[in-house]
């Protein structure tokens, strides 16, 4: 079976995403937000994605690479009559004392050798692919009309050969600049080149800013460049990913949308960009939370809309024909109304930092005792619960060991920041339930076994149970973490080292594909028992499961090495950035090689 890639590379901003593929074309971008309607979206549906392609009439070779330490990208194109470089990039950089982040997708073309003969082709469309824009020729742009607001492409490119669809001889740098909203009005050029200079010394200026752990460092920052912009930064939320319907292996029909903010997710995400020295992230992260803090008064969901809106109706769109005809196309998230316990710790945890770190002022937030005691009693009246667990199962409820492992750990970090605010009564009650958690995961040893199961009375073995290791509830150090460890490896890791969640039925019947993070917590756990020749090992295999630019998928096939699921996955980054910091505080090279 030929293997599976993902051929494209993502560029973003904080305000938008999009999808660059190989062949030149935009192959998903959603505009004004994360989760509005494709402007294109090639990628779930050839005919009525709409196209944005820069290419010659005859045939041609590609090569894709980023502008070093950013998220500029780069797509050299090769072809009888010469080489090509388009450059597309997001534009953002500081202005006027805040970012600058406009809709705005910025493509520069320029000669590299010869005169190749190019075809530019811009067809948006929007309503998911259910309208046509209808083109409007101006002097120098084409307005597209039929979405809420204004598309607009701004060019030096003479329009007659972009309205008759005509080739022409690339022999001069030109642009193309594709708008939503406010259209660019300054001078094409001189604008364009101002905006891709400042983008490009923002990025490098946030990577050297960066505390980089010294383990396979390029691999590092590629995953926290791409994680970055996963942050809608309006609002302070963190998308698991920029797509919606990548199914989990070839027809499975497990084609979910991942254009929202996973609390869980959050957490992991947070952690990561923390060990490498940014905390504004987890700032304004801080502020989406406590928003949603507000309105929900008895429970959290697990995911909300990147507005902290709770609403996320799951439909199918039956009119696209979903990615390599897999279908069906969702969008919304039915897991939303799940009952999910292990993510107020993770909101916990996640916002422990503001309290403990004394590089922030702690004593400047005025809702402490309220937001801590808040977040609490949701813990209080959950705990003992069963619910939906990690894996979001719809149909099957149990007293899972990973959600009471957060509330275990949820409780441990209240009582420390309960002590930073001088609060005894507050860190008596955090205790308190920190052992009645301790109890249910107790309850899911299997002493025969010398394992913890996936849940109380349960018997299924489940990846996310190397975190009792990683969260440190079993000490790295004892014999009950090494023997947890290896029943689960000898369970769930693949010959090719690769980690299934788990291999009983679900929903949907047995699992087909691996989960990619659940092999970089293997490495972290390997890592903590002091297995680290072993988690290198694990880990440089690991990687090669990354396309051509070190962007990694949700899952993979175990047989063949395909990607599979959303892509680029946040989870599956974190995954990475966090097993590369484990390795290299167990190596002593916690900066640089």
């Amino acid at each position: 079976m030929e293997k599976h890639l993902y051929e494209t590379g993502l560029i973003g901003n904080c305000a938008y995403l999009a999808h660059v593929h190989k062949n030149t074309n935009i192959s998903w971008l959603c505009w004004p937000r994360f989760d509005s309607s494709f402007v294109f979206g090639s990628l779930l549906d050839e005919d009525k994605g709409g196209e944005f392609t820069i290419l010659p009439s005859a045939n041609y070779t590609s090569n894709q690479f980023y502008l070093e330490n950013t998220n500029v990208l780069c797509t050299e194109i090769t072809c009888e009559n010469g080489r090509y470089r388009i450059i597309d990039v997001a534009p953002r950089f500081q202005q006027y004392e805040r970012f600058f982040k406009p809709l705005m997708l910025i493509r520069k073309i320029e000669p590299i050798e010869g005169n190749p003969v190019i075809k530019v082709k811009c067809q948006p469309v929007c309503d998911y692919g259910r309208v046509q824009l209808k083109p409007h020729r101006g002097s120098n742009h084409i307005e597209f009309e039929g979405c809420e607001d204004r598309v607009r492409l701004t060019t030096n490119i003479p329009i007659s050969y972009l309205s008759d669809d005509t080739g022409f001889v690339l022999n001069e740098v030109k642009y193309l600049v594709l708008t939503y909203g406010q259209p660019l009005e300054a001078p094409l050029g001189s604008t364009a080149e101002t905006f891709i200079r400042e983008t490009v010394s923002y990025w490098r200026t946030w990577i050297k800013h960066s505390n980089m752990a010294g383990f396979y460092q390029e691999y590092v920052i590629r995953s926290a460049l791409a994680l970055k912009i996963h942050q809608y930064e309006d609002t302070g939320a963190i998308i698991a990913a920029s797509t919606t319907s990548l199914p989990e292996y070839d027809g499975s029909g497990r084609n979910w949308d991942y254009r929202f903010c996973w609390l869980r997710d959050t957490y992991y995400v947070i952690s990561a960009l923390n060990h490498i020295g940014h905390f504004e992230e987890m700032e304004r992260y801080f502020n989406y939370v406590a928003g949603i803090s507000v309105a929900e008064t008895y429970r959290y969901q697990p995911l909300y809309a990147i507005d902290g809106k709770a609403e996320l109706e799951e439909k199918i769109l039956d009119h696209l024909d979903g990615y390599k005809g897999n279908k069906p196309v969702r969008i919304g998230n039915q897991a939303s109304e799940h009952i999910q316990n292990d993510i107020y710790g993770q909101v916990m945890i996640s916002i422990m930092p503001l309290y403990i770190d004394h590089r922030f002022v702690f004593r400047e937030r005025k809702d402490s005792i309220r937001w801590i005691e808040t977040v609490l009693t949701k813990i209080e009246r959950t705990i003992d619960e069963k619910d939906a667990g990690i894996w979001e199962f719809r149909n099957i409820a149990n007293v899972h060991c990973y959600s009471n492992l957060f509330q275990w750990a949820g409780c441990a970090a209240a009582a420390k920041m309960a002590q930073t605010i001088d609060n005894k009564e507050l860190e008596e009650r955090a205790l308190m339930l920190q052992k009645k958690a301790a109890d249910h995961i107790e309850s899911c040893y299997d002493p025969v076994r010398k394992v913890y199961t996936n849940a109380a009375g349960g018997t299924h073995l489940d990846a996310s149970t190397l975190q009792l290791i990683m969260m440190n509830y079993l000490d790295p150090t004892s014999e009950r973490a090494k023997d947890h460890l290896k029943a689960l490896e000898a369970e769930l890791k693949t010959p090719k080292g690769l980690f299934y969640r788990y291999l009983h039925e679900d929903d949907f019947g047995k699992p087909k594909t691996t989960f990619l993070i659940c092999a970089f917590w293997y490495v972290e756990a390997l890592a903590c028992v002091g297995r680290v020749d072993d988690a290198i090992r694990e880990f440089e295999h690991i990687i090669q499961y990354c396309n051509h630019l070190k962007l990694f998928s949700e899952d993979v096939d175990e047989n063949t090495g395909s990607m599979w699921g959303n892509f680029p996955q946040a989870y599956s980054h974190v995954g990475l950035m966090n097993a590369a910091y484990r390795i290299a505080i167990k190596l002593d090279r916690p900066v640089f090689l």
